[in-house]
């Protein structure tokens, strides 16, 4: 039952990723996944392998088999294997998560194989189509309706410009599918769509979530992500001051192991996070402010902090690949506030700051590059290899520095969230 109860996780193998189950019409239940390849000069991507999975014993059994070595495309990857018509159908994704990214499906009337692939190319791809708005489109799970009709879940991302950057990181898109019977599976055109009718299904919508945290409840929301450590009362507060998220300091913008960061996923194109902050910052170790993030190389950052002549004052710090850039003609006084408006928005390719002394809301008269804040700028590939991935997208954050281990904290009041 979905609903549970669950057993304790098994760990079956490491062979590679994109793991999936599949389960037979005789009762047989499958493991597939991609095998992965270390050895110097070989495939890194080996094909898919299947083994069978017992699961009385909840063990994998016999020896796993190689059922497909992909196409030309390579990087064979992501499969998933469904039954009908008398077929065993394996969906796979092909080319790189990037521009040549593919949806393949390949046919077999045996569960081992040989498997046959669509002569007609890819199910889905936007590879050599710069002018679709949904690009790097693969990765495909398929899913039938309770009224019989093929839908297509997969990933996308939306650059800013052709061959852009894409702010928003990976995505999740859905497509119609025709799959007439006998017939082999299709998407109009093999391409992605933006928009379709919905299907005539019952309704069962999400929960919409407040655009305001007031943070009344006694953990963050589920919206929120923390930075390499868990949301703990050690430096997560929100029972000191009632309706205010306390955030005690951490490392320094570039720290790897304890840094204090409170954020949540850009969701659009145009969005802002506004926030409202006390802090009283005793020196220049001291930082408080609000993020536009995608990871520790590549960030904006509008903080208060304590000058050299006591002064409380807002200063802007940027991380462009690690570069680090100071603005000091943009430092703001604050010392007559003890209160802070702090906003961060993403305008398309665009990121600006603004703030509220008590007395309305400026803008820092800067516009800063938002497509540094993306998957492709923080891809780092070396002798060919990538040493760092870029995947998740930029996120919107609070963020509180303590770099001389006083034992500062911020209180955020509230946290407003908007999609323009």
């Amino acid at each position: 039952d979905i609903s549970g109860p669950w057993s304790d996780p098994v760990p079956l193998h490491s062979h590679g990723f994109d793991a999936a189950l599949f389960h037979d019409e005789d009762g047989t239940t499958w493991l597939l996944s991609m095998s992965a390849d270390w050895r110097p000069g070989r495939d890194r991507f080996g094909g898919i392998e299947i083994q069978r999975y017992d699961r009385e014993k909840r063990q994998l059994v016999g020896n796993a088999q190689i059922i497909f070595r992909g196409t030309a495309a390579g990087l064979t990857e992501g499969p998933h294997l469904y039954r009908r018509d008398g077929w065993y159908w394996l969906v796979t994704a092909e080319g790189g998560t990037s521009w040549e990214h593919q949806v393949t499906v390949a046919r077999s009337r045996n569960l081992l194989g040989p498997y046959e692939v669509d002569p007609a190319g890819p199910l889905l791809t936007s590879v050599d189509r710069p002018d679709l708005r949904l690009q790097k489109a693969g990765h495909g799970s398929l899913v039938q309706t309770q009224g019989g009709e093929w839908y297509l879940a997969h990933l996308v991302a939306r650059p800013y410009g052709p061959r852009g950057n894409c702010v928003l990181g990976r995505e999740t898109a859905i497509q119609r599918v025709d799959w007439p019977d006998g017939g082999w599976p299709s998407v109009p055109g093999g391409i992605p769509a933006d928009e379709y009718q919905a299907p005539d299904l019952p309704a069962h919508p999400w929960p919409d979530e407040p655009a305001t945290d007031h943070f009344d409840g006694p953990a963050l929301s589920v919206c929120w992500s923390t930075l390499r450590r868990p949301a703990t009362p050690d430096w997560i507060d929100l029972r000191s001051r009632p309706s205010h998220l306390r955030v005690r300091g951490g490392q320094s913008p570039v720290g790897k192991q304890t840094p204090s960061l409170v954020a949540r996923r850009v969701g659009a194109e145009r969005c802002s996070l506004e926030t409202a902050v006390e802090f009283d910052p005793r020196d220049h170790r001291h930082l408080a402010g609000i993020t536009a993030y995608y990871n520790t190389l590549n960030w904006y950052y509008l903080y208060l902090t304590r000058a050299d002549d006591g002064r409380a004052v807002l200063e802007l710090l940027s991380s462009d690949s690690g570069r680090r850039t100071v603005y000091p003609e943009l430092t703001v006084d604050a010392s007559t506030a003890g209160r802070v408006g702090l906003r961060a928005a993403y305008d398309g390719p665009v990121v600006r700051f603004a703030y509220d002394l008590g007395d309305g809301w400026r803008e820092l008269p800067v516009e800063l590059d938002a497509t540094i804040l993306s998957d492709e700028h923080a891809a780092l590939i070396i002798d060919g290899e990538p040493a760092a991935w870029g995947f998740t997208g930029a996120f919107l954050g609070l963020w509180v520095q303590d770099l001389g281990n006083d034992g500062v904290y911020a209180d955020f009041d509230h946290a407003t969230y908007l999609e323009h």
